[in-house]
């Protein structure tokens, strides 16, 4: 009896660990974490203030945790400006305008940023699991850029298109992840969509009105005549 509850709690904890941590809510987690630690295509790589090192601090942490990282998430300030380089180099897959481009920039960052692929149960915590960094409790941000990699290679191996891009809107620039068929996605969120949207009506709304009165007073002009 106790070894038939030991397989069921197992296998409950396998099936809830492999939903936390399946490829697509890792590749969610890792836009997620480049949007956190940088929104905007700038390439500095080193925030601007220590009170943005600690707001950027702040949201990543909070990002690990809603993506399932176990307590306590101990992020030093250091860790999340190398972080911050991280997000810049995979933001270039997301960058990439077709799927050759993306495979390239992953191709990159395979062969000069991660170590060999290798098994871990995390010492029997965890099912077995592929991993890209050197050890099991290798720095943040190596396992930051090594974890996304691999999560971002399978969505591009599953579904032959780019895994993700930057988001269309002038105002954001934040990235998102595609999965699945259907149309190609341009924006990262149903608020930037709709916003763009609005701002197209509106200027689509303005050259009308300005070509009304542009015509009515070509009009008048000619009756003068």
């Amino acid at each position: 009896m106790r070894y038939t509850r030991y397989i069921r709690s197992m296998a409950a904890l396998t099936d809830d660990w492999s939903t936390r941590h399946s490829v697509l809510a890792n590749a969610r987690r890792t836009a997620a974490l480049i949007n956190a630690l940088s929104g905007t295509d700038d390439r500095e790589p080193q925030p601007k203030s220590a009170a943005e090192v600690e707001a950027a601090t702040v949201a990543v942490a909070e990002v690990l945790r809603e993506y399932g990282e176990s307590e306590p998430v101990e992020l030093a300030p250091d860790d999340v400006v190398r972080m911050r380089v991280a997000a810049l180099l995979l933001r270039e897959v997301f960058a990439a305008e077709d799927v050759d481009a993306a495979a390239a920039a992953l191709n990159r960052l395979l062969a000069e940023q991660t170590g060999p692929l290798r098994l871990t149960s995390h010492g029997g915590s965890a099912p077995w699991h592929p991993h890209l960094d050197s050890h099991d409790d290798a720095p943040w941000d190596e396992w930051f850029l090594t974890s996304s990699c691999l999560a971002l290679t399978v969505l591009l191996w599953d579904h032959q298109r780019p895994p993700g891009g930057l988001c269309a809107s002038p105002a954001c620039r934040n990235v998102y992840i595609t999965s699945g068929p259907g149309p190609a996605r341009r924006y990262c969120s149903r608020r930037c969509a709709t916003r763009e949207r609005v701002a197209a009506h509106r200027r689509g709304q303005r050259a009308t009105d300005t070509k009304s009165h542009s015509g009515s007073g070509s009009g008048s002009g000619s009756g003068n005549s």
